[in-house]
């Protein structure tokens, strides 16, 4: 477990270096201009759909269990087999997903996001924040935490085998499964936006760094 603790307090300080503050700020524009502009009402009250809650729901509970149990069974196979590249690959994605996780809970907790209403399609609460300390949570909120982790997850990947299409098909279309399967429910459209922003900053950070241990 070594490898996976490599660098990790200075891959977290990277994130938040001034060379890297303007995907940030980019997210926090992009928040704005989508909740002034009442889309994240709009697409919410278009996605309440059984249907489309059948298929996309699920990704909720996936974006919770994939990012521990995946790292877990590389790590493990890896070893059992010797297999540097396959143990590389496990302390990438297990860190990509930790830092995802601690990044996006440090805004949660400064920005207290109101979260949808199931029940609720008629009166806006979309602009909804409770800024200050611990207001609302970390579950809840802005940015989605289940988003930032599986584009993180997805983007370390895709840095570490840039070649690899296959992979790279994959690696999208999980993290696009979980960014759009939260949004239809436990998270607004913005939320979803940011984590996507924030999940490609720290994938490319931790992806970069381990992949020169490849």
């Amino acid at each position: 477990m070594k490898g996976f603790f490599t660098r990790l307090p200075q891959n977290i300080l990277e994130v938040f270096k001034p060379v890297h503050l303007g995907w940030h700020f980019l997210a926090v524009i992009l928040t704005f201009v989508t909740v002034s502009t009442g889309f994240d009402w709009l697409y919410f009250t278009n996605v309440q759909d059984p249907t489309i809650q059948a298929w996309l729901f699920p990704a909720v509970i996936i974006g919770f269990f994939l990012p521990i149990i995946l790292p877990l069974v590389l790590l493990a196979f890896g070893q059992a087999r010797k297999n540097k590249k396959m143990i590389v690959t496990a302390w990438t994605l297990g860190q990509a997903a930790l830092i995802g996780f601690l990044v996006s809970s440090f805004y949660k907790i400064l920005t207290g996001r109101i979260q949808p209403d199931l029940t609720n399609t008629i009166n806006d609460i979309s602009h909804q924040f409770q800024f200050g300390f611990w207001q609302h949570g970390i579950f809840w909120g802005w940015p989605s935490s289940h988003t930032t982790v599986a584009v993180a997850m997805m983007v370390s990947l895709m840095v570490l085998y840039p070649k690899n299409k296959i992979l790279k098909f994959f690696a999208i279309l999980y993290g696009l499964y979980i960014g759009f399967g939260v949004s239809v429910g436990v998270h607004w459209f913005s939320e979803f936006l940011a984590g996507t922003i924030f999940g490609i900053l720290i994938g490319l950070v931790v992806g970069r760094f381990f992949k020169a241990k490849i």
